[in-house]
């Protein structure tokens, strides 16, 4: 089985033709359903929260079949996800694509377990620890891209689940967890 660093390839990713799209439909449903299956699962292993199309990205070429996925091709999968709600185009010209390996919401319930997990109800902690202090070490907040988060905790607020509190600068951005 190929790798791309520890991460374990399926066995589609050395068949030529799931780089070429695929002419007859119900072939290209399954193309597009592993496509999408594997880009969302390379990108949660690796906490990758946004493709471009136009840069150079590992899952996109195969060297050992010598075969590259065509921009059409990208565009299809990642549209896909986009029409799943499982990614979003971050403009008009189809480059740049937010990943989203859970959906907002589950973001949200996430980051609510994690709240009660570590204690964090009913005080005030800022963004950038939810991101990269001590507690969120070896959870799937570390390094979560802050569009994502700030959704995430958006949808906690509005839920009346959280308070957001705004800071001089975005390094200082406060949250306080309700209960």
């Amino acid at each position: 089985m190929q790798k791309v660093g520890e991460f374990k390839l399926p066995h589609f990713f050395n068949y030529p033709p799931y780089f070429t799209l695929q002419p007859v439909r119900d072939t290209r449903e399954k193309q597009v359903q592993l496509w999408k299956e594997l880009i969302l699962d390379y990108c949660k292993h690796h906490k990758i929260f946004v493709i471009g199309l136009e840069e150079e990205f590992p899952l996109f070429s195969n060297p050992t079949i010598d075969r590259s996925l065509r921009h059409e091709a990208k565009e299809v999968f990642l549209s896909a996800l986009v029409s799943e709600g499982r990614a979003e185009w971050l403009e008009k010209g189809h480059k740049k694509c937010l990943i989203l390996w859970h959906r907002i919401p589950d973001w949200a319930d996430y980051i609510l377990q994690f709240v009660k997990d570590n204690g964090l109800e009913d005080s005030v902690t800022t963004v950038e620890e939810i991101r990269s202090g001590v507690e969120s070490r070896g959870t799937e907040l570390a390094g979560i891209d802050r569009v994502v988060l700030m959704r995430a905790l958006k949808l906690l607020e509005q839920k009346g689940k959280a308070t957001i509190f705004k800071g001089t600068s975005t390094d200082d951005e406060g949250i306080k967890f309700s209960a």
